[in-house]
């Protein structure tokens, strides 16, 4: 009688959830409409440095990076290494196409990664690539799931270009035109030594043992300068540092933490490494899109809304757009700039590539960008919060059980 109740309890449990998300997804389908007529969002700019000998460039806008990225294919002279988790069969995305595809029909070496279920319904055929461009498709099943499933799960959610071991960009933005005007996001260009650490996050995934396939050769570094470094997660070597870097530079905080994401979905450890560095007196903000493309993770962050309001925590919420940068910066000296959510997918599931950077010119770059960005923010306040509907409270707390997965 008790194992029958606790499988109709779970099963109720399971209904609700399904019937909530049914009812969010379908409301968002129609409120989307009404966002797809949004004014738009204030561009940040571009920023340029020199960290460690290399020159950094950080990009707000993706009609600027696409333009510099596909200047940089057009110009390489003997490799080019592209990964990307989104590769839309739109303007842009035929114009990476060509752009590689005439890369190595002049004798370039060009190397392509990209994830199979993130391009679902993008049709096989657009990606038709030169007999000379090397290819892997991640797949979305593979073939040793059953005998290492941990090993043999996750997508390559990255965004890498590396050309000629010389210039490297990563970031937030996927390949789209979409996201060339109307998302805002942040990617880094490294011209100099540190571009050897996207090339060589790169050849870590493409060269890994389990995988067969001609090999690129190892580049060794010019210099050893740890002011810029590459953060990767590889799911299938079980390692996954970009969470602990997180929670290492959230806990040295003296001052300020100002964090923006896609999607804020934490585990109790980094909410509660943010929690004790405001009671400790951190100034702590976090950009998050007001509405995001996901509702089920909109609904999901919305659940944590009230303990980081209750902690001193500052939310502000991005309008008129989706943001979708994955950028932190403390005390004007450490900033952090890549492909990973702070949610568990990205933590502690896909390939995901973060560049680590200390150095305070660019952390100073990286708080113009969120000063510009909380101005196209509304606060939220307590006050506010706890005037949502009960029906607003009652999704949030059924959605709780689902955080693990995503």
């Amino acid at each position: 009688m008790l194992r029958s109740l606790a499988v109709r309890s779970v099963a109720g449990m399971v209904a609700v959830q399904a019937a909530v998300v049914a009812t969010l997804v379908a409301t968002d389908a129609i409120k989307r409409r009404q966002r797809a007529k949004r004014s738009g969002f204030p561009r940040p700019g571009t920023f340029e440095h020199t960290v460690a000998d290399t020159g950094t460039t950080v990009y707000t806008y993706g009609e600027d990076l696409y333009r510099d990225m596909l200047a940089a294919i057009r110009g390489a002279q003997h490799q080019v290494l592209l990964e990307t988790f989104i590769w839309k069969d739109d303007e842009v995305g035929r114009s990476f196409l060509e752009a590689v595809n005439a890369a190595a029909a002049r004798g370039v070496q060009v190397h392509v990664m990209y994830d199979g279920f993130g391009n679902l319904v993008v049709p096989r055929s657009f990606y038709r690539f030169h007999p000379d461009v090397h290819v892997y498709r991640f797949p979305v099943l593979r073939p040793n799931l059953l005998l290492s499933p941990l090993q043999a799960t996750g997508l390559t959610h990255r965004k890498l270009l590396v050309v000629d071991q010389e210039v490297g960009f990563v970031g937030g933005y996927n390949v789209g035109s979409l996201y060339a005007t109307q998302w805002r996001d942040t990617h880094v260009r490294l011209t100099g030594p540190a571009a050897f650490e996207l090339g060589h996050s790169f050849a870590s995934v493409w060269n890994h043992p389990s995988a067969r396939r001609p090999k690129l050769p190892h580049v060794n570094p010019g210099a050893w300068d740890s002011r810029v470094r590459a953060i990767n997660n590889i799911p299938a070597s079980l390692v996954y540092p970009i969470r602990s870097v997180y929670l290492d530079a959230i806990h040295r905080a003296t001052d300020h933490i100002y964090l923006t994401t896609a999607y804020f979905i934490p585990d109790q450890q980094i909410l509660s490494a943010l929690i004790e560095a405001s009671r400790r007196g951190v100034d702590v903000r976090v950009i998050l899109p007001e509405n995001s493309n996901h509702v089920l993770a909109d609904w999901l962050s919305r659940g944590f809304y009230s303990t980081l309001l209750a902690e001193g925590i500052t939310v502000l919420l991005y309008r008129n757009a989706m943001i979708h940068a994955k950028t932190a910066t403390i005390d004007g000296q450490w900033s952090i700039v890549g492909t990973a959510n702070i949610d568990r997918l990205s933590l502690g599931f896909n390939y995901e590539t973060n560049l680590e950077i200390h150095d305070r010119d660019f952390a100073a770059d990286m708080e113009a960008v969120f000063a510009a960005d909380s101005e196209n923010c509304r606060e939220l306040t307590a006050g506010q919060w706890d005037e949502r509907s009960p029906a607003a409270w009652f999704a949030e707390t059924v959605l709780v059980p689902l955080r693990p997965f995503l």
